[in-house]
């Protein structure tokens, strides 16, 4: 076949393609982002999920329970004791954006790691704090993490680094439950969901202790 003036070859063509498709890839693997899980327990888990799902970078929080030996326990089974399990909130965010080191100062100073019965009127096993980790890395970078905020508080981190465990979500009525519009009752008679939060974690205690804390030192504080 004659090829006409000005027309490529085939050979010419498929090179071409061949340089573009790998630019592409090469865009694209430029620009993946770097996602990470990390599981936190501080106590209530509607508060660390509304909490961390306010931190740029972070993708999702999910309620749910870890480190217990019951698969796929309950909300109810959990807080009667007995499962081993802790509130917690699996965290998947982009380490791009905000890095494990930062997750892990907002989440020290946002709950009492010095309280080794619980989180402020939560108490028992079920409520009381730890660090998940998944690796050498994370539990080399918790123990910064403890360290420096032990010596910023001046007082003892009761707060216990533990290797990760399955995790479990909760039901879904606990999703994002301080944004729900659902009736609800409570000590104060029906309300929204997102209303009752805010009375609770107000009853709790919860900001007056980490502010008395933590000081100009505390997250999430409005």
């Amino acid at each position: 076949m004659t090829r006409l003036p000005g027309q490529p070859k085939y050979k010419t063509i498929a090179l071409a393609t061949a340089i573009a498709l790998g630019a592409m890839l090469q865009n694209g693997h430029a620009h993946a982002r770097d996602i990470q899980t990390t599981v936190l327990a501080g106590g209530c888990f509607w508060c660390i999920e509304a909490d961390f799902e306010k931190v740029d970078g972070v993708i999702e929080a999910v309620s749910g329970f870890s480190g217990g030996s019951v698969a796929n326990p309950s909300y109810r089974q959990v807080v009667q004791g007995g499962t081993g399990h802790l509130e917690v909130v699996e965290i998947t965010y982009d380490a791009d954006q905000v890095s494990y080191d930062t997750l892990l100062s907002l989440f020290l100073r946002s709950v009492d790691p010095t309280d080794a019965g619980g989180q402020f009127c939560d108490r028992g096993e079920s409520y009381t704090t730890a660090i998940f980790t998944q690796s050498p890395q994370e539990r080399a970078a918790a123990e910064r993490a403890i360290a420096q905020a032990q010596s910023d508080l001046g007082q003892t981190i009761v707060t216990p680094i533990r290797d990760a465990a399955p995790f479990y979500p909760a039901e879904e009525v606990h999703q994002d439950y301080y944004q729900g519009n659902e009736l609800v009752l409570t000590r104060f008679g029906p309300r929204r969901k997102s209303v009752a939060y805010e009375l609770y974690r107000e009853a709790c205690g919860r900001d007056q202790r980490v502010n008395e804390l933590w000081g100009d030192s505390a997250a999430f504080l409005n």
